[in-house]
């Protein structure tokens, strides 16, 4: 029996429950040869995983997974994806068939074929690489152990499942960020249209994808940092992990050596290896996290290759693993840059903060993407003056908002598309002195009073969108309605969490989390009341998303 800590938040964040949960523990010992499943810790083991899924209960399943420094690093990483597979399969198979079951029927053939053949080429040179370079480059051995532990779970499911899925759609779970680009980029009738083309054709605005806000208090007492996670309500399923991998730098480092990110904690789906969220606290002192900027300038998709860049994912890994601070996070992050998954990313390095400090340089590094570019920089100046640092998918650096697009989608529908008028930003300008405790921050950040707030207005019939606000409810928006976009209109897609955590948290790699819709200032969401619940698959899901915030404790 485990416990777990959930904190009930209306508005006052007032009660605490202690909710029990039956946990399933298994570990695996590798003989030299074979890999074993055990029921409980065997003696020798390589990887353990702990595992519950207390979704119906307050919205969350929970995994931590612990590797044995004593084997080498690719045999822990392996088994740490085969604990992972197996012990959470039933999970990851619901995940699947919410999102990626009857994919290319969906997207097309053609675009898979394409998929594919783009996939088969990066595997190929990233081995090239791992086998060049993997005994003494820190990037690459961690490369190699990403993919082994890939291999890992794709084998613990299917040897646990009675359901297999192929390798393949695994695989693309884990880079479901980086496709929502390759689309685009494997297109090459896309690579020659000129922005106002592609403005006009609507394929710019996508969904909004999360909502960020690092805040330091008033009197520097404390410094929070905040995501909300944008996405399509199908993707509700959601665990909690934490990983404690002691990798070494590299193959021949010292057993001493390891990756100053060892161990993390983050936000994450069934099957998945990163957060995909992203928001991840480290045991090097950081917290990571992006929301997503996008690229609307389809002349730089010709930069995407299939050799000699790595996918969005596996360099997020690889910085929060190798990464010491801000400075070389951003470094180790813009190695090989994809172009996929373009993101404002943000570092926060709490080992600088101090209470009732001034804010230090190299606080908040801010990173921005876009295919054959990245900008990166220290912005500590700026948390300092202003005391927070807002992020709503809108790119901060000029170079990256130019060069993506950005002005020609001002010119065509207005300031919803600018850095410092859109929605979240005024709303942000507006509230973020209300945070002077972690209820208020938690009430901001699950902010969407949409029907009330005049910057949640738009030319739209009715004349608001709950699109504008911290965390969006588009099931909220009339299906009749008229927006002169489709992001402000009706569909499956909203905010799905809140994450937080604070100065005195993240070194103990602890956050606060609530999954599901805001509930604040609107109903409680129900797939029983959705006109688009029969079309969206939602396997595994409660009806009801009424779910307290949680503090989960760690068993390891």
């Amino acid at each position: 029996m485990k416990l777990i800590q959930a904190v009930a938040c209306s508005q006052l964040l007032s009660l605490v429950l202690f909710i029990p949960i039956s946990a399933s523990i298994i570990s695996i010992t590798f003989d030299g040869a074979l890999y074993k499943t055990h029921s409980g810790i065997a003696k020798n083991w390589v990887a353990r995983g702990n595992f519950s899924d207390n979704t119906q209960i307050d919205g969350w399943a929970y995994l931590e997974i612990e590797t044995n420094p004593a084997f080498p690093d690719a045999v822990q990483a392996y088994a740490a994806g085969f604990v992972e597979g197996s012990i959470s399969h039933e999970m990851i198979y619901n995940a699947y068939r919410n999102s990626m079951e009857g994919f290319c029927e969906w997207k097309t053939e053609e675009f898979c074929d394409k998929l594919r053949e783009y996939i088969r080429k990066n595997i190929q040179w990233m081995k090239s690489m791992i086998a060049q370079k993997g005994k003494s480059c820190p990037v690459w051995h961690n490369v190699e152990l990403i993919l082994a532990q890939l291999d890992g779970l794709s084998d613990g499911y299917n040897k646990t499942s009675k359901d297999p899925i192929e390798q393949d759609s695994i695989l693309w779970m884990n880079l479901m960020g980086d496709l929502e680009d390759l689309e685009s980029a494997l297109d090459p009738n896309i690579h020659n249209m000129s922005i106002e083309e592609w403005v006009k054709s609507g394929h710019t605005i996508r969904d909004g994808h999360c909502s960020a806000l690092i805040k330091v208090l008033p009197g520097n007492t404390d410094l929070y940092t905040s995501h909300v996670t944008w996405n399509t309500y199908q993707s509700m399923l959601r665990i909690q992990k934490k990983y404690i991998f002691p990798f070494r730098r590299t193959k021949s480092s010292d057993p001493e050596d390891i990756n100053p990110g060892h161990t993390v904690a983050f936000s994450s789906y069934p099957g998945i290896l990163s957060s995909g969220d992203d928001f991840y606290i480290l045991s090097s002192g950081l917290v990571t996290l992006e929301t997503t900027i996008g690229n609307g300038n389809p002349s730089l998709w010709k930069n995407v290759t299939a050799s000699g860049e790595l996918l969005e994912w596996i360099r997020t890994i690889v910085a929060n693993r190798i990464g010491k601070n801000g400075k070389t996070w951003t470094d180790f992050f813009s190695m090989h840059n994809s172009g996929t998954y373009n993101n404002q990313w943000m570092v926060v390095d709490y080992k600088k903060f101090k209470h009732r400090k001034h804010i230090k340089r190299n606080t908040l590094w801010v990173l921005e993407q876009l295919p054959g570019l990245i900008v990166a920089n220290d912005q500590s100046h700026i948390l300092r003056k202003q005391s927070y640092w807002p992020s709503y998918n809108v790119p901060f650096y000029p170079a990256i908002f130019n060069l993506s697009g950005a002005p020609e989608m001002v010119k065509q529908y207005g300031d919803w598309f600018t850095y410092d008028k859109t929605p979240r930003a005024l709303i942000f300008r507006r509230d973020h002195t209300s945070v002077k405790s972690i209820p208020t921050m938690i009430r901001l950040m699950r902010y969407n009073d949409y029907k009330h707030d005049p910057l949640s207005r738009c030319n739209c019939t009715p004349p608001y969108s709950a699109e504008n606000a911290i965390s969006a409810r588009n099931d909220r928006n009339p299906k009749n309605g008229t927006y002169p976009f489709g992001a402000l209109g009706h569909r499956s897609h909203g905010g799905t969490d809140m994450k937080m955590t604070t100065a005195k948290m993240a070194l103990r790699l602890n956050f606060l989390a609530v999954n599901g819709p805001t509930y604040d200032q609107q109903p409680v969401f129900r797939w029983s009341e959705q006109d688009f619940a029969n079309n969206t698959p939602h396997y595994g899901h409660p009806d009801a998303w009424k779910f307290p915030v949680v503090s989960h404790k760690w068993l390891w």
